[in-house]
């Protein structure tokens, strides 16, 4: 396997060392079909250190990336190994609210960027932050932009990023313990969770799927589709670097640059949402021909009988399991189990290593077989905790090092397991876990809003968010249409509510740990609103 001494640095040496070898698989290949060959992609990673060591970036410091699926993003993220540097990654839907929380507790010195695109503009987002809660934020960089273009940003001018070969290449100083990713999680708005991965557990799990999903078998060619920002499209990535087979990049999620990429090239794997796959078989049913496992997450209600139509035809289709803190396809449904059990969440381990126990949290007793409980695992590929929170770290991870996921789950017979939902009122929007309190703490910073409280129900095949507010004043009752715009400054536009709705008070129950709200009973009064109601476009 690539990561042959459990480092960034290992995995390139294997590659180089098999392209001279007579080796001419490329590592990575580009949307206009540019192949970069691992002795290329090297010197790319050297120049990014250089770069980023000429700058002042040293072993610790912390570099926040908010770029897509581009080379630039591996050739740091590699860089960043090489020099001890700790990449945290910043997911390109996020708006200034959520970059403020991740550079606030990231404590990053550097956040390069990319300056615009058809989307978004980056710069001026940035720009719109809190920089009095940002003192280690000393310096910005722009990939795709002439720096003296955009103005100084808090006074801090804007460097450009640059490939510089001619820069003094610093020292290799990362090790198999150092530091290397920081990952979000769920988390309030004011204190959001960094999962911390060191380059040992990232790399042995890189190898460890390599040989479990067939990564390593002739002819594999793997699909990067996902974003890098998060596991679910890093950890098959790295995956497919340890084993050889050909990084396809997509720099932004096109259905249609997709499916080209996928029938020109022959793609054996892809990992991605069931939505996604769904989009693939209703344009192009042709387009999975050559796929040999399509690893999926669901994201989407409803779409059980669809997905199981495409596995029936043919289709590779296997549910997984996956978090921030174990990494994604942490495990995946075995090809050899019956459509309906293979479609479900979880499956079989990557790693022999990895263990799962699933415990009643009612009583605290661990389940038997096929008894259903909140799952537990440990395994030497697990995260080593929250960045600067041991508060957080101690009540994840017990003192036999099992990692307390609140998901709920079982055993099956066969020592193969299921992913069934979030304990708790987590939503998956967009295809991302999202805490609802990151979208209430943004509503109830608005004047008019003393209290907010958001549920997910189905729309048009999607979950959606829908808040509940309780007013300031009585007499003067929060303006819908103010909230929402307020809440699309500041919030990924999937999590800005379809609607908000002026309640009195929550419903609430008591309980032995207080006085609770019942988001039972405010989801089922969004869905009759909804039937009454037409949502506003």
């Amino acid at each position: 396997m690539a990561f042959t001494e459990l480092t960034f640095d290992s995995a390139l040496k294997d590659r180089i060392a098999s392209e001279k070898a007579g080796d001419i698989r490329p590592i990575f290949v580009l949307e206009d079909g540019t192949a970069i060959s691992p002795s290329a992609f090297e010197k790319m990673v050297s120049a990014s250190a250089a770069w980023l060591a000429s700058r002042g970036i040293i072993e610790g410091d912390r570099v926040a990336i908010w770029l897509p699926n581009k080379i630039e993003w591996m050739a740091l993220l590699f860089a960043c190994a090489r020099i001890g540097a700790i990449v945290g990654a910043v997911n390109t839907r996020y708006r200034t609210a959520e970059l403020q929380h991740i550079l606030k507790s990231s404590g990053a010195k550097m956040l390069i960027f990319e300056g615009q695109n058809s989307y978004t503009d980056f710069h001026g987002l940035i720009s719109e932050l809190d920089f009095s809660e940002l003192p280690e934020l000393e310096m910005f960089a722009c990939i795709d932009q002439d720096s003296e273009q955009l103005r100084p940003l808090n006074k801090i001018e804007i460097d450009s990023f640059t490939m510089d070969a001619s820069l003094p290449a610093p020292d290799s100083v990362g090790r198999p313990d150092s530091p290397i990713l920081l990952f979000t999680t769920s988390g309030t708005t004011n204190a959001p969770k960094l999962v911390v991965h060191i380059q040992r557990a990232v790399a042995l799990h890189a190898n460890n799927c390599a040989k479990a999903m067939g990564f390593d078998k002739e002819g594999a060619r793997f699909l990067a589709v996902m974003p890098f920002c998060g596991v679910f499209g890093l950890s098959p990535t790295l995956a497919a670097i340890a084993s050889g087979a050909p990084v396809y990049l997509n720099t932004q999620f096109n259905i249609d640059l997709l499916i080209r990429t996928a029938k020109a090239n022959a793609i054996t794997h892809l990992f991605g949402s069931d939505e996604m796959y769904l989009q693939i078989w209703q344009k192009d049913k042709e387009a999975l021909a050559h796929a040999r496992i399509c690893g999926f997450a669901s994201f989407t209600p409803g779409m059980e009988d669809k997905l199981r139509q495409m596995a029936t035809s043919g289709v590779p289709l296997v549910g997984l399991y996956g978090a921030s803190e174990l990494h994604a396809i942490l495990s995946t449904q075995p090809l050899s189990l019956p459509i309906d059990q293979r479609l479900q969440g979880g499956g079989k381990f990557a790693s022999e290593l990895t263990e799962i126990r699933v415990r009643n949290t009612e009583i605290g007793d661990l389940c038997a077989t096929n008894e259903v409980g909140v799952m537990e695992f440990r395994a030497p590929t697990n995260f080593i905790g929250y960045f600067r929170n041991k508060e957080a770290t101690s009540k994840a991870i017990d003192e036999e090092g099992f990692f307390h996921s609140n998901d709920v789950g079982y055993v099956r017979d066969d020592g193969t397991y299921v992913y069934m939902a979030r304990n708790g009122d987590f939503l998956r929007l967009s295809g991302f876990l999202t805490d609802p309190k990151e979208i209430e703490e943004v509503i109830e910073q608005n004047d008019s809003v003393e209290k907010c409280q958001v549920v997910g129900i189905e729309f048009e095949g999607k979950t959606r968010p829908v808040a509940f507010v309780i007013g300031t004043d009585a007499a003067r009752p929060p303006n819908e249409e103010d909230v929402i715009s307020n809440a699309k400054s500041s919030l990924a536009h999937y999590k800005v509510p379809l609607r908000v709705i002026v309640v009195d008070a929550f419903p609430t129950t008591e309980s032995a740990n207080g006085l609770k709200i019942q988001k039972t009973k405010l989801r089922d009064q969004a869905i009759r609103y909804f039937q009454e109601n037409l949502p506003k476009s």
